[in-house]
């Protein structure tokens, strides 16, 4: 196979994990740790705009689509594939124009010698160096993979250069990617003072005597906090309650799945069938009438994996078994034959070409050569000299002598050459050897060995899926429709629903943080994009029409509309600001009830005097069990405060504390060696740097920074 070949092959899958995943995750943790939618007057091409860099439409839309058909490759469900392949696809975009930026500013390229040596150096990519190492001495051929790819880029189609350019650039992002984010922790300095300070403060000791009364001692009921004091606090700290622009709803679903009048009518529908099919002389024929697919292909034992195999297993040739149930449908099997054949064959050829538009000869001169190709190994020739010789550079099995090794299922697969697979599966056995004609031209083939060989059947399905009627679903929306018709606003809905569905056993789900650009909704996973768009064309309280979700029809309410900012008075208030208020004032009512703090037992009294004086000896800076209390430490080593009163009162995170110092001291610090403690601390804040989720990541700070406008809603 050439090296393009491997490159379009490939193309999807590293356009997504060498962009998507690299620059964020792979190249920080492995350096660091060691659709389309119309507006008015047209759509626009424009999904995204990232520090004034616009991200058009359709470069972006390959990217989502080819990270899309990877995951659902690996098995992702379609709906989580689409959002997880948009999302994707979006951080991508905003990595490359933001690093983009940061490699003009900062002078970091790839000139054509560095690109060479990435391409083709010692660490040249290992697909590469798959295509071009020699089998037998082991060594990578850089020579001829730069031939192969510069022909390509030289006399290619438009696509394959397209590709190779693509995947090009992706080795170049990755190389100064690699670049910036070594620049970056070259920045990482623990200076030998700030050490030699650190290990001083850790020698430091207290000795203090306490009284403290918790902020738990006033009961919150007790503590009024006004919509102006929430204001105030959150506009001190906007950062803190920042919101993103969402929707939340409220919706009931209407189940239009089959009922049992459906399955009832299927399972017979079914049963009407059962004899035609077990008298049908072309299985293949009656299946494709009934609309159903033919396998036709022995399949091991232990490769069918239903409820009732060994039911079917059982059944003599052309015997029938069924109807069964299988997921949602209703399935009926008939037996058409029963081999022993290996799970897999290993076998080697000489292919001689015929194909004179590829390099081939003409039929009658291959068929003459094939023979001579027999005769000659057949006495003695080499068969690998006869590979090198005969088959074409196409042939994959070049690298390896000649031999291959084929799957069972695979031989018998519509894209492999029948006559080639009937012998090696089916006709032949190990050892014996046959000149075969396909559509490639002449093989002389050796079954080499027949691996785990087991029973395997040819079964044939004739499945019926159970659907709702027109009478099902119709009864479905008819439901969805009066409840919505009842269901003007949001109080109606919730009444509505209270009164006549919730003792029928319906239930409301809830769904919240729809963003603009959702591709589904938590707990209605397959909603479309069109039913995200209606949510967010709504105002708060409107009651959206039934919408299509699976086998039901789903009403929903708009419950919550949120715009990108600052959150209301009332959201910051459960968000945290109103125990954070209440906390300052309850702060304040202790400080002011205590008063000028004089002596410990002076402010026991004024507390009520049930409090007690509490000593803290080898009190620490760092480590102590007052450590989350920084005012307190930061008094109790302060060394105006030796032996006396601190003259105010500390208002804590967790209380009040009116302290007496009864001494500071140090103790010895053990002997540690500077530089080692440097390196250690270099290494573990380039670990934490290289964290893709940590705040102290170039990258994060960046996009943290970056005017980023998502557009992606208006296209997909």
């Amino acid at each position: 196979m050439s090296i393009i070949q491997d490159i379009r092959d490939k193309y999807a899958k590293l356009t997504v994990v060498l962009i998507a995943l690299a620059l964020v995750g792979f190249i920080l943790t492995d350096y660091f740790a060691g659709k389309s939618r119309g507006m008015v007057g047209g759509p626009s091409n424009t999904v995204g705009v990232v520090n004034g860099k616009k991200i058009l439409f359709e470069d972006f839309s390959k990217k989502v689509t080819q990270a899309e058909e990877n995951m659902k490759a690996q098995g992702y469900p379609p709906a989580a594939a689409s959002q997880q392949a948009l999302d994707q696809a979006w951080s991508q975009e905003i990595n490359q124009a933001i690093l983009s930026d940061e490699f003009e500013k900062l002078g970091i390229a790839v000139g054509r010698k560095e690109l060479g040596d990435i391409l083709y150096g010692q660490n040249a990519p290992q697909d590469i160096k798959q295509q071009f190492t020699d089998e037998k001495t082991g060594q990578f051929n850089a020579a001829l993979a730069k031939q192969n790819i510069d022909q390509k880029l030289k006399s290619g189609t438009a696509e394959e250069k397209a590709n190779i350019n693509a995947y090009i650039n992706q080795l170049v992002n990755l190389r100064m990617a690699d670049k910036f984010f070594s620049l970056m922790s070259g920045t990482i300095n623990f200076p030998k003072w700030m050490i030699e300070k650190q290990n001083a403060e850790n020698a430091q000791m207290a000795r203090i005597s306490l009284v403290r009364e918790t902020y738990a001692s006033i009961p919150d009921s007790s503590i009024k906090v006004e919509d102006s004091e929430i204001e105030a606090f959150v506009n001190k700290n906007k950062k803190l309650f920042k919101q993103a622009e969402t929707r939340s709803i409220s919706f009931v679903s209407f189940s239009a799945a089959p009922s049992a009048k459906d399955s009832a009518a299927t399972l017979s529908s079914l049963v009407t069938l059962r004899d035609r099919f077990a008298s049908s002389d072309s299985v293949a024929q009656f299946l494709a009438g009934e609309g159903a697919q033919y396998f036709d292909a022995y399949v091991s034992g232990n490769a069918i994996q239903i409820p009732v195999k060994d039911s079917i297993f059982k059944l003599p040739v052309g015997g029938v078994y069924g109807p069964y149930l299988d997921a949602n449908s209703y399935v009926l099997a008939k037996m058409i034959g029963v081999r022993v054949l290996p799970d897999s064959v290993k076998c080697r050829h000489v292919l001689v070409s015929n194909n004179l538009q590829q390099g081939g000869v003409d039929d009658s001169i291959a068929s003459r050569r094939i023979d001579s190709i027999k005769l000659a190994i057949n006495s003695g020739a080499n068969w690998d000299s006869m590979v090198q010789k005969y088959n074409p550079p196409s042939d994959g099995s070049r690298q390896n002598k000649g031999e291959m090794t084929f799957s069972s299922t695979e031989i018998q697969g519509p894209n492999f050459a029948r006559e080639f697979g009937q012998f090696i599966l089916l006709d032949g056995k190990v050892g014996e050897r046959k000149v075969v004609k396909t559509s490639f031209g002449y093989h002389f083939i050796e079954i080499m060995s027949a691996i785990k060989p087991s029973t395997h059947y040819k079964v044939a399905y004739l499945p019926k899926e159970i659907i709702a009627s027109q009478e099902t679903d119709n009864a479905a929306l008819n439901e969805a429709n009066s409840f919505a018709a009842e269901s003007t606003d949001l109080k109606s809905f919730d009444d509505t629903y209270e009164k006549k569905l919730k003792a029928k056993g319906f239930q409301k789900g809830i769904a919240t943080d729809i963003l603009r650009a959702s591709t589904s909704i938590r707990g209605l996973e397959n909603a479309s994009r069109s039913f995200v768009r209606d949510i967010y064309a709504a105002k708060r309280g409107e009651v959206l029409k039934p919408e299509r979700v699976d086998n039901s029809y789903v009403v929903a309410v708009v419950t919550e509309a949120l715009e990108e900012g600052t959150m209301s008075t009332a959201r910051a208030r459960a968000a945290g600001a109103e125990t954070e208020v209440r906390v300052k004032k309850k702060g304040e009512l202790l400080k002011k009830k205590i008063g000028t703090v004089t002596t410990l037992e002076d402010a026991i009294a004024k507390l009520g005097g049930l409090k007690q004086i509490e000593p803290i000896d080898s009190l620490r800076i760092y480590g102590s069990n007052l450590s989350y209390e920084p005012k307190v430490i930061g008094a109790a080593f302060n060394p105006a405060n030796k032996g006396k009163v601190v003259p105010e009162v500390l208002v804590g995170k967790q209380g009040v504390y009116v302290i007496r110092v009864e001494d500071q001291s140090s103790t010895a610090v053990p002997a540690e060696d500077i530089n080692a403690v440097r390196l250690s601390r270099y290494q573990q804040a380039k670990q934490s740097l290289g964290n893709q989720y940590s705040q102290n990541n170039p990258l994060t700070i960046l996009r943290n920074a970056a005017d980023i406008k998502d557009k992606r809603s208006e296209r997909f």
